[in-house]
Order: C-alpha cells, then structure tokens, then sequence
C-alpha cells in the first residue's frame, strides 16, 4: 500500500463519514463494503435491493420503497422547478439510485458519494451538477487521478497528480489554467508539506515545437500565472523535461518545476486518459480517480474498470474530502 492510501486510510478512521454507494448491484461495491467496514474507514449505505446484499455493518436501502423518497422527490421537483420538472418526474427520478444518493449528500443524510463502476461519468457528474451544484468561486468542474507509483524518484517520493484525466475533453487555455490552479489546491489540501509543482504538458518544450497544442498551452501557462502567481507553475513541457532532472537541465534551464513537477496538466481528455492507463497498466501504479473538484459536496467517480481495492481508496479520498469540507 502507498504511503498516500495508509495517510487517507488513517484520516478517514479519525473522523468516520458516511458515504454512499448507490451500485449495490456490483459485485465489486460488495467486495469494497466488506473491506471498508472492516478497516473502519467510513460509515456506509449501499443502495440496492435489501434481499440481494448481505454485507454486515452497512445500511442497505432500496431507492423505490425508501421512507424519505417522497422528501427526496419534492425537493429534486423544487431545484428543477425553472427547468419544468413535475412532483410525478422528480419521483420517477428518485427511483434511480444515483440520484436518490445524491439527494442524500444534498439533504446532509450522508457526507459524499462514491459511484460509476458500472455507469458512465456523465451518470455520476449529472446529478451531482443538478443538485450539489458547484463550490463557491469555481469557474470549471474537473477530474484528476492520484498515481501512486513505483517510482520514488519522480513527484512526491513516486506520488503524482495527473489533470484531467476524466471529464474535460478539449479544453480551452482558459479552462487548462483553471484545472492547474484547482489541482495545485485539490494537490495541498491531501499532501500537506509538499509544495505542487505544476507541469502543463505538450509535445513542445518551451515552443520547441509550433502548433495548436502548445500555443494553448502556452497561454494557459501565462493566465495560471497572472491567476496565480505565487503557484510553481510552468509549461509549455515534454513529459521527460518535466520529471528527469537532465532533461530538464537541457530544455528547460532554469525553470523552478522542470524536472520537479509532482502534478502533470495534460492538454486534453484524450492524452490525459491515455496517459494515466498506461502509468496504471504497464507501470503497475496505483491509481485513484477521477476524483471530481469544484463540486460543492464530495461526489467522486470511478473507472469501470476498477477494483475493488480502487474504491476502498477512493472511499477513503471521499471521507477525507467532507471532512475538509467542514
């Protein structure tokens, strides 16, 4: 176990939360409940079928027969007023277990939520933007990935960020400025003592190379550091300069994150995801994600190809967020 899972396992313990998972019906959810609770990591409710999930020391509640789904559904109706949505719609809705889990995070009945092995991003970001709603300030939803790797002598002794990786697709220069600075926060807010360092990735070292990508790049470079100037932050940079010492002695002399960077920004949804796969798969890192930023409650998605391991840490990463959220 990397040393940022046993630091979130231990957070989580001192302070339990209560997190949901509304996919009661995964195998790997039931896998995950059994370690969760066991480990005291968090208070649990699954949603599901009551008579299909056997996991002791969690609340399992069914959506359709739960005793505040008509609560549920008349506040969903009261959120969704300007966008048309009858009493009889809010509780058609309340049946799926995605939003009726969200409404309980919404209503203070649990303190995050964890969700998408078996459903898209989109499944788990569009309830939560509906009813959570975004943090005060923020300008753009985004995702990144913890990687814990095997590799001590990049990032924070093997531990990296890498943004966005799960929910932006092609973001402009501004948006790229703007998931650098969120992940620069999201980065002190779970390393504590370490300083982020922010790499904003291309194919190009300092206009090295021309093109659309990195003159993007280089303007989301120059805004994050008009927005944020006090952030170590540089680009643009080739993912060797910005890990390998030499390298970035030969590219990139004199920049204060090359060579050091512990949070790559890549420039798209396409690279980022290619990006952390492969770190995952061939490298054996441990990866945590995408975990959402911006959102007003802990809301969280998982890969559908994780484990069950990979949602115990991301339940461990959920309760650590509500409690900074306090």
């Amino acid at each position: 176990m990397s040393d940022f899972l046993q630091r979130m396992k231990s957070a989580a313990k001192a302070d339990k939360k209560t997190i949901v998972l509304p996919e009661g019906e995964d195998p790997r959810t039931i896998e995950a409940a059994k370690k969760i609770v066991e480990e005291g990591l968090a208070n649990l409710i699954i949603l599901g079928d009551p008579s299909q999930i056997d996991v002791e020391g969690v609340t399992v509640i069914d959506p359709k027969t739960a005793e505040k789904h008509e609560a549920y559904a008349e506040k969903f109706a009261e959120l969704r007023a300007k966008k048309g949505v009858t009493i009889e719609q809010a509780r058609e809705q309340m049946n799926d277990a995605t939003y009726f889990g969200t409404m309980m995070v919404k209503m203070g009945d649990a303190d995050g939520l964890v969700s998408g092995a078996c459903h898209s991003t989109a499944n788990t970001l569009r309830p939560a933007l509906q009813i959570l709603k975004t943090a005060p300030g923020t300008k753009l939803v985004s995702a990144f990935f913890i990687m814990c790797t095997k590799t001590p002598e990049y990032g924070a002794e093997g531990t990296l960020m890498f943004a966005d990786c799960g929910l932006n697709i092609d973001p402009n220069a501004d948006e790229l400025s703007e998931i650098a600075i969120a992940s620069a926060a999201s980065w002190k807010a779970f390393m504590g003592d370490v300083e982020p360092k922010v790499a904003m990735l291309s194919f190009s070292t300092k206009g090295s190379a021309k093109g659309e990508v990195p003159e993007k790049v280089q303007e989301a470079t120059k805004l994050a550091n008009e927005k944020a100037p006090e952030l170590a932050l540089d680009g643009d940079l080739q993912l060797d300069a910005a890990l390998v010492q030499s390298v970035a002695d030969l590219k990139a002399p004199g920049s204060e994150v090359a060579g050091h960077a512990n949070i790559l920004v890549f420039p798209d949804l396409e690279a980022g995801n290619i990006g952390y796969k492969l770190v995952q798969r061939f490298g054996g890192a441990e990866a945590y994600g995408p975990i959402l930023q911006g959102i007003a409650k802990p809301v969280n998605d998982l890969s559908r190809g994780c484990s069950a391991d990979d949602i115990v840490g991301v339940v461990a990463i959920t309760a650590v967020q509500a409690q900074m959220a306090e």
